[in-house]
């Protein structure tokens, strides 16, 4: 959204344009440094990333202080979970990362919102509390988008470890297992993704769907569309 200071600025008051290309800049020199740490990333779904984190916090959201990044378009026999440090711009993790049974093979290529669907959701989602359940030490969160992932908490859709989330079966079943529709990951590296990821981060799945890059209320930044974030 471009915002009354742009608008202001494009009428030619010019001492409201600072504020405008500062933030830009910002943003600019944000998405060149953790593009420059992270170049397995598509620098796509990283600008979309970015660009819907920006906008939530433009309307309410508090800032975080990670991010993390889930590129579906990539088969899940690669690392495709990211997970950066905003305040110094910095990589933390780069890992596997499971998509639900449903959402495809070793692709994920269909994506829901519903109930027992057992598929991933794309989107936004702000992280919240972690928990003991019956895959160990795993993250609660909550999908800003509505009709899109709003449902994430009422599905049980979490952060945990599992087992099957191993590039061991890649050679038996080409992919690695998949979830109910969590973003589940190795058993390893479970503590630490809870652990970094823990009250009120962001988290963003992206996949170069074209229904859902015109739809997202937060790529397109419409306010009359976003859920409550205060």
């Amino acid at each position: 959204m471009f915002g009354r200071i742009g608008w202001l600025c494009l009428a030619g008051l010019w001492f409201f344009c600072a504020p405008l290309f500062a933030a830009n800049a910002q943003k600019d020199v944000l998405l060149a440094e953790l593009a420059r740490n992270a170049p397995g990333l598509n620098p796509q779904a990283l600008r979309h990333a970015l660009a819907a984190m920006q906008c939530a916090v433009n309307h309410g959201a508090e800032a975080a202080q990670r991010l993390a990044v889930i590129d579906y378009s990539l088969p899940s026999t690669e690392r495709r979970l990211w997970i950066f440090d905003l305040q110094r711009q910095r990589l933390l993790l780069r890992d596997f990362v499971a998509h639900g049974r449903q959402s495809g093979e070793n692709f994920a290529a269909r994506f829901s919102n519903r109930l027992g669907s057992n598929q991933s959701s794309l989107g936004l989602f702000r992280t919240a509390e972690s928990y003991r359940g019956k895959h160990g030490y795993s993250l609660r969160m909550d999908g800003l988008e509505p009709g899109l992932n709003d449902l994430a908490r009422e599905r049980a859709i979490v952060i945990h470890g599992a087992d099957y989330v191993s590039p061991r079966l890649v050679g038996s079943q080409g992919r690695i297992g998949r979830s109910l529709g969590c973003p589940a990951v190795r058993p390893e590296v479970a503590r630490l993704v809870v652990d970094q990821l823990k009250g009120g981060q962001f988290l963003f799945a992206w996949h170069p769907d074209p229904r859902w890059l015109q739809s997202s209320a937060y790529l397109n930044c419409k306010p009359q569309q976003l859920a409550s974030l205060r």
